[in-house]
């Protein structure tokens, strides 16, 4: 299946101040964060911000606020997005199929937003450099159960020239300054 823009959205899961000092190699996931968003908002594609309790892990990290620009995130407490009546409404209204996947952890959040997200009938693609955990088996064993759940696995690169389709255009120029 090839990922198309005009039914695809995108999640950034908990992304937080508090936690992600953390994660592990949190500045090469912070990078690779920035270029994905970067390159979606360059193809248009809606991007959902969801932060776990606020009040206790903080907000959304500065670097990432700033790649995104004005946005209001939606707050959490259920481990999985799919717990959230908001996120549940804001998918259906967008009326995609495919969520593009980047945040944190691994193994926790994004994995049960991945399986419910399978189970309401929607398609994940969490992208494999935009996600992380605290401990890197984590993330191995939570990547691994995802795409056997039925997930499909990626990199920000790879998605970008995906969702873009021919090059020689302004967009194939500006996605390429981003990944290089």
């Amino acid at each position: 299946m090839k990922i198309k823009r005009n039914d695809t959205i995108a999640a950034i899961i908990d992304v937080q101040q508090r936690l992600y000092p953390f994660i592990r190699e949190n500045e090469i996931l912070t990078d690779k964060l920035i270029r994905l968003i970067k390159g979606l908002k360059v193809l248009g594609i809606d991007i959902i911000v969801t932060e776990q309790y606020s009040k206790g892990l903080g907000n959304t990290i500065l670097p990432v606020q700033e790649a995104i620009g004005p946005y209001n995130h939606l707050e959490k407490m259920s481990f999985s997005c799919c717990g959230l009546n908001d996120f549940n409404q804001v998918l259906k209204e967008s009326g995609k199929k495919n969520v593009i996947i980047g945040g944190i952890e691994s193994h926790v959040c994004v994995l049960q937003t991945v399986i419910d997200l399978l189970e309401n009938g929607y398609q994940p693609i969490i992208i494999e450099d935009c996600v992380s955990s605290r401990n890197q088996n984590d993330k191995i064993i939570a990547i691994e159960r995802m795409r056997k759940e039925g997930a499909i696995i990626s990199t920000y690169e790879s998605l970008l020239f995906e969702l873009m389709d021919v090059s020689g255009t302004e967009e194939f120029k500006a996605i390429s300054k981003i990944v290089k």
